[in-house]
């Protein structure tokens, strides 16, 4: 049986995600679970609109999960260690015939990070495998799913710091990673970006996911992340990620055509520099839901979303508060692509 893991473009079933658990850091004030739970269900109110959306809970937050979410939103009581459901949730592939499989990976908190608790969510994958009524892909390697974006015709993005990364996959090489990247979502060609953003590298980071670096809007066509300021340490960041993927091709070999996303002109937060990306969006069934940043570049980047996805919506969401918990719109959710014959 191949299993290939489709463009984000093609016809979605339904969005997964995980509402915001209660955790136990010193520094999660209450304010600030707040406005996770605000933003966690914006963006779900905003989906729901398009297609359904099925949310776990865990059950010390179903209530407050009640007065927050359109009545629309579909609820499903699971314990949580966290809410990044693009990470902990499976990755949806479908067979030659159209039927749905879903690819668990390995979850070990972002390789092991000595603040993340991953007891519960390493199950989720599974557990929302089986609610989807999906086949399982068991994969042997740590992976998430905002370290992998596909065009749907066999190319994959990747980034060398997450897929071999030693408290990962100790001892992997590349060939081992494109291999098993092959038998689960159907990759013939693996493209390795060096890294990821600045933020993302640091300590609450995820060590450099592509999902805030590139995309692939359409065939051939490469969405990349570019920091405009000489001060960011992004922008050299950027400038080589660019001059490297420009030297690439797609899996049909053909040359990118490469469309740069300005960053917006926000660059630092109390914590430092910051990883803004307007790349980490979202597209459904109709529409794509986008990250804002209360940001003079939000309209551009609207404006190239919009060229970049045509006939759909694109709808704005403020992400700081998503930001500030360490990813965006793309890492809390995770599409269900439509299957063809039931399982």
């Amino acid at each position: 049986m191949t299993w290939r893991m489709p463009s984000e473009t093609a016809p979605q079933e339904r969005v997964w995600m995980a509402f915001p658990p209660p955790r136990t850091d010193a520094d999660d004030t209450p304010g600030e679970v707040h406005l996770a739970h605000l933003a966690w269900s914006a963006v779900a109110n905003a989906i729901v609109r398009f297609e359904p959306v099925t949310m776990l809970i865990d059950p010390a937050s179903l209530e407050v999960a009640s007065e927050l979410l359109s009545p629309a939103v579909d609820v499903v009581p699971s314990p949580l260690d966290d809410a990044w459901m693009r990470d902990i949730g499976p990755t949806f592939v479908l067979d030659d015939d159209g039927r749905l499989g879903a690819v668990d990976w390995v979850f070990n908190g972002w390789g092991q990070q000595d603040w993340a608790a991953w007891g519960l969510d390493c199950a989720v994958g599974r557990t929302v495998g089986a609610l989807a009524g999906a086949d399982t892909v068991s994969s042997p390697i740590v992976n998430e799913g905002g370290g992998i974006h596909v065009d749907g015709l066999g190319t994959v993005l990747v980034t060398e710091t997450v897929q071999l990364d030693p408290l990962r996959n100790p001892g992997l090489t590349r060939a081992d990673i494109d291999a098993e990247l092959a038998r689960t979502i159907g990759a013939t060609h693996v493209l390795w970006l060096p890294r990821g953003l600045t933020r993302d590298a640091q300590r609450f980071g995820t060590r450099g996911h592509v999902d805030i670096v590139a995309t692939i809007p359409s065939p051939g066509v490469l969405l990349v992340h570019s920091q405009r300021d000489p001060a960011h340490p992004d922008f050299e960041i950027c400038l080589d990620i660019i001059a490297g993927l420009a030297t690439t091709t797609d899996a049909a070999g053909t040359p990118w055509r490469i469309i740069e996303m300005p960053a917006p002109r926000t660059v630092r937060d109390a914590e430092g520099w910051v990883d803004y990306s307007y790349l980490n969006h979202l597209v459904i069934n109709g529409a794509v839901i986008a990250c804002a940043f209360d940001d003079e570049a939000d309209v551009g980047a609207s404006a190239i979303l919009t060229e970049a996805y045509p006939g759909r919506e694109i709808v704005m969401i403020d992400a700081r508060p998503i930001f500030a918990r360490g990813g965006g719109i793309h890492c809390i959710t995770q599409q269900q692509p439509q299957a063809l014959l039931l399982n």
